[in-house]
């Protein structure tokens, strides 16, 4: 029987990029989002922070959202003058919606900032990043599967997940699916727990598969529920595959696939802001009834 930890962990954002409602869409959930009678409250960008004691902090991923973020978790707060809860910031990917949020972070506030070097590259090569005074703000390239820990206690460790370049760095089409330093998942390991975070996957093969088996919580990319999701709805031109990320439902969908691995709790995150599964509905309820659980900012999972 595993001993229980202290490890918690809180959903600062969890809507893909741009977030729920999105700025410059007028789909069904963005207007309900709008209506506070509608009861879909808004949503902010993907992001999680996690603590072994409830005053040091480890956020991953830093969304455009982040200063919001702090202002709606009191954990994240200052507890004095100048100070931050936050200790240290692991990227999965160099996403604009994950790594705008460090530029909230300029404050000459001491912290350490972990990432691939693929994304480290991405920082290092776009002078705006400068703001972060190398003095106080240090950066640590993290290699493929080797260990290291963002909190003291708390072992995280970055694998390569299918994905693709971020947007921005696209010339032509790119290739899907590559495994590498571009997009990564995480592990982390406190004690007897293990938890992964993995907000964009196009994939999930055998050995992905067989990582996540038996795993304590998984937050998964639940960023469409079906492939062709933004062209069915009038929202855009490509599928979920050509954007780096894999359906929940449909042949090759997470929705089966994880459902196999004995997950003891699995959630959705980086959630689209057309996903149905946003409200209630069949697809909502279809994925609740097979043992999922649909995030939402603010939600809180304690191990």
């Amino acid at each position: 029987m595993k001993e229980p930890s202290d490890l918690r962990i809180i959903i600062l954002g969890t809507a893909a990029g741009g977030g729920l409602p999105q700025w410059n869409c007028g789909c069904l959930n963005c207007t309900m989002a709008r209506d506070p009678a509608s009861g879909l409250r808004p949503q902010s960008q993907s992001s999680l922070a996690v603590s072994l004691d409830g005053e040091t902090w480890v956020v991953f991923n830093a969304s455009p959202d982040l200063r919001q973020q702090i202002q709606d978790n009191r954990p994240l707060q200052p507890r004095r003058l100048r100070h931050s809860p936050i200790n240290s910031v692991v990227l999965t990917n160099g996403d604009i919606d994950h790594l705008a949020g460090l530029l909230v972070l300029r404050e000459k506030q001491p912290l350490t900032v972990f990432a691939t070097g693929a994304v480290s590259q991405i920082l290092a090569e776009n002078s705006i990043f400068g703001v972060l005074d190398p003095q106080l703000v240090s950066r640590r390239t993290v290699a493929i599967e080797a260990p290291f820990c963002p909190l003291a206690g708390l072992q995280a460790r970055l694998f390569a997940v299918p994905g693709k370049v971020p947007l921005f760095l696209e010339e032509g089409e790119p290739d899907l699916n590559v495994e590498g330093e571009t997009t990564v998942g995480i592990e982390l390991t406190a004690g007897t727990r293990r938890v992964y975070y993995i907000p964009g996957c196009g994939l999930l093969t055998d050995i992905l598969a067989a990582r996540l088996k038996d795993a304590d919580a998984v937050f998964f990319d639940g960023t469409l529920f079906r492939d062709d999701e933004m062209i069915a709805t009038g929202t855009g031109l490509k599928t979920g595959r050509r954007m780096g990320h894999m359906p929940i439902a449909g042949e090759g969908g997470s929705l089966d696939a994880l459902a196999a691995l004995n997950i003891r709790r699995k959630i959705y995150v980086h959630i689209n802001n057309t996903n149905p599964i946003w409200r209630p509905g069949s697809e909502r309820e279809h994925v609740e009834d097979r043992g999922f659980e649909i995030g939402f900012d603010g939600m809180e999972v304690r191990l």
